[in-house]
């Protein structure tokens, strides 16, 4: 995939519509949105709880559940359709060249894997690494973080640090794929 350059469209969304089919009904989460992100730039989705927001980032990455169904539209990245890809495809983009942060990481690791294990996971199945260079990069993140956030703790108040523990995680998170995705989606 080529470089994309910066004030060039990185992702563009045509027409974007995701419905959720119900007993009781369609639900029209995401109905016609249209955007565009230039490389470099930063795009914030902004609305009252349940107005299709994550619908639409799980949409790019083609991560919507049952009952949801992307039922037309368009998602470009870096030029190239998404919703035309062999899923094959799309798991490898996913991470590598796209990425979600999510707002509660800690609900998103599981608990049976440790943290660095989870992190390695990630670079072996979305940068090729072995096993052994995935160990390794994955303990240099996290104690880079570590150090750092010890550095700084001592300022802190407590009331501050179970917010920070989260912030810190979601950090350790984006800066792991930061260095390789080139489009981030938060939660926030």
């Amino acid at each position: 995939m080529a470089d994309v350059k910066a004030g060039k469209v990185l992702l563009e969304v045509k027409n974007l519509k995701t419905y959720f089919y119900t007993d009781d009904g369609v639900v029209k989460a995401v109905d016609g949105v249209d955007f565009h992100v230039n490389a470099g730039e930063v795009l914030g989705l902004v609305g009252e709880s349940g107005c299709g927001k994550s619908v639409t980032s799980f949409s790019i990455l083609r991560l919507v559940g049952s009952p949801g169904k992307i039922v037309d539209g368009k998602i470009f990245f870096a030029g190239r359709e998404l919703l035309t890809l062999p899923e094959e495809e799309m798991v490898k983009m996913r991470g590598d060249r796209i990425s979600m942060i999510f707002q509660q990481p800690q609900s998103s690791l599981n608990p049976v894997f440790t943290v660095g294990d989870q992190v390695a996971e990630v670079l072996q199945i979305h940068q090729g690494m072995s096993k052994d260079e995935s160990w390794k990069r994955a303990v240099d993140l996290l104690v880079r973080e570590v150090v750092h956030r010890r550095e700084s703790r001592l300022a802190e108040e407590e009331r501050q640090r179970a917010e920070r523990r989260v912030q810190n995680l979601r950090r350790i998170v984006r800066k792991a794929l930061s260095e390789y995705s080139r489009l981030q989606l938060l939660r926030q």
